[in-house]
């Protein structure tokens, strides 16, 4: 009798383990988390040179793919880079300008740098390297990379970083387009890329970030641009929430982001950015995942978001010029 309980008390135990695991997947929405399948397989190199609009360079898919030296398609779109947004430090600090760009544009599956404040760059790149900050989907491989990398990084190598990137002017990368219907889409490298056959599926309370042009962004193009699909009426009632702070469930995010969203001196600009990512560090706050100064200040503010608000707000400051 006494086996048949421990049993039975083992086996409630494990299927609330598993309950658990499964809440935790559906807390967080696919489409803000695109996970490479399992059989995932990146396309091989052919040797041939690559080229994307308006640059006169030519890099092979190996070269854009080399974590130690940032694919520079338009060197004349930023001052020098430092030798570790260039380069990184091997055998370790990746080129900051690989992952995130020469310019530090950034695409759905990692941050968009150009503008960011300098005091709130160093704070995450501390965060990341004390275990703070982390990702509530411990297998995407964007995060894992920054947390390895600020691991040995020194604090010359932020600091220069940090002053690069802070220099930088924001652009506009991408448009959004309301619509019920979307491309049907796959997870490549991150990210969500238009499968290209012509079916449509409903969008539901969904956002559905894509490259316009693929290619070019899997060659690294810093110019590279996305559309933002999100659901009818979206933007509109995004514009709402962020002024009034979601009825009443948050606060106006000009509160802290300054009055037209576009930061102060140690806060971030929220205007223009990808709504993927954005979505992901409001979940990850919510979760924990991501801690330290910053985000604790924003975690009251996130809490009691609903995923509609998510999407809306999201949605609405994408739609916005940075």
């Amino acid at each position: 009798m006494k086996t048949r309980r421990l049993v039975t008390s083992l086996a409630a135990v494990m299927l609330n383990l598993v309950t658990m695991q499964v809440n935790a997947q559906e807390a967080h929405p696919v489409w803000a988390y695109p996970t490479n399948p399992p059989d995932f397989k990146a396309a091989s190199d052919d040797a041939s040179i690559r080229r994307v609009p308006d640059s006169a360079a030519g890099y092979t898919l190996t070269q854009t793919r080399d974590r130690f030296a940032a694919t520079d398609w338009h060197p004349g779109d930023h001052p020098a880079m430092p030798e570790v947004v260039a380069k990184g430090r091997k055998p370790d600090v990746f080129a900051c300008g690989w992952c995130h760009r020469a310019d530090g544009s950034g695409g759905p599956e990692n941050a968009n740098l150009m503008g960011l404040p300098y005091v709130y760059f160093v704070q995450q790149m501390k965060d990341f390297r004390s275990g703070d900050r982390k990702t509530s989907i411990a297998k995407r491989a964007p995060t894992a990379l920054m947390i390895a990398g600020s691991k040995t990084i020194s604090d010359a190598e932020i600091d220069e970083a940090a002053r690069y990137f802070s220099s930088l002017k924001p652009r506009t990368n991408r448009r959004v387009v309301e619509t019920p219907l979307v491309p049907k889409t796959t997870v490549d490298g991150w990210v969500l890329v238009d499968t290209g056959t012509g079916e449509k599926e409903p969008i539901g309370q969904r956002i559905i970030e894509v490259p316009e042009k693929p290619a070019d962004f899997e060659s690294r193009d810093s110019r590279a641009r996305f559309i933002v699909y999100a659901p009818p009426g979206s933007v509109s009632r995004g514009m709402e929430l962020v002024r009034t702070g979601a009825e009443g469930r948050s606060v106006p995010c000009a509160t802290c982001h300054g009055p037209e969203l576009k930061g102060t001196d140690s806060i971030p600009p929220i205007v223009g950015r990808s709504p993927s990512y954005l979505a992901r560090q409001i979940h990850d706050i919510r979760s924990g995942a991501r801690a330290g100064p910053n985000a604790s200040q924003m975690k009251p503010v996130v809490e009691n978001l609903t995923e509609g608000d998510i999407v809306a707000i999201t949605a609405y400051l994408a739609s916005r010029a940075p």
